[in-house]
């Protein structure tokens, strides 16, 4: 019996070591690491300019003013999901439509009349694919650097800027290869619409 006692009190023991090691110091040991040297992207990389935040590189928003470089198409649901309160939960997620799918050969279409009729300047050239689909999250913040050359014209002629302005901006945040070898290089369409907006430098 005392045996038995023994090993229950060094079990014991043992639990609440572990419970304030992994439960208490480690995350407390992390999040201030996290903070000290990762604090923006610790904190979702979101962009603040003066006090006042724009939103996060990692999540996408939707532009649909021709000045703007629009993203890719976003899947967003605000009517099925609600919080505590009961105020909707806005929540993105794939479609799950078949690209066979009648459906989604409907949606494509009308998206690419959308893209032809916003972009006349571009209407002998092939659409980039990424701006007629969704993403697997469906709120994918960047495009490919194709998608954003072929918005370049609709973007200076809307601002009065010359495409070499707008080509500019582009580049700079457009992020390359990983490790310089793979993917392939993306656009981030916020960080570009606060650029062109003079709100980012």
């Amino acid at each position: 019996m005392k045996q038995v006692k023994s090993v229950a009190a060094k079990a014991g023991i043992l639990l609440l070591v572990f419970t304030a090691l992994c439960g208490i110091i480690y995350p407390i040991f992390i999040t201030g690491i996290s903070q000290m040297f990762f604090k923006n992207k610790a904190n979702g990389s979101i962009i603040e300019i003066d006090g006042k935040k724009y939103g996060s590189v990692l999540l996408e928003q939707k532009f649909t003013r021709n000045e703007y470089l629009w993203g890719r198409i976003m899947n967003i649901d605000t009517s099925t999901f609600k919080d505590d309160d009961g105020a909707l939960l806005m929540y993105s997620a794939p479609s799950n439509l078949s690209p066979a799918s009648d459906e989604y050969k409907k949606l494509v279409v009308e998206r690419v009349e959308k893209i032809e009729k916003s972009n006349p300047e571009e209407i002998d050239k092939a659409i980039p694919v990424d701006l007629v689909t969704c993403s697997g999250s469906g709120l994918d913040p960047h495009i490919s650097v194709a998608a954003a050359e072929y918005q370049v014209e609709r973007i200076a002629k809307s601002r009065g800027i010359s495409s070499d302005e707008v080509r500019k901006i582009i580049k700079k945040y457009t992020k390359g290869r990983f490790l310089g070898v793979f993917g392939e290089e993306t656009v981030n369409v916020l960080e570009v619409n606060l650029a062109l907006d003079g709100i980012l430098k």
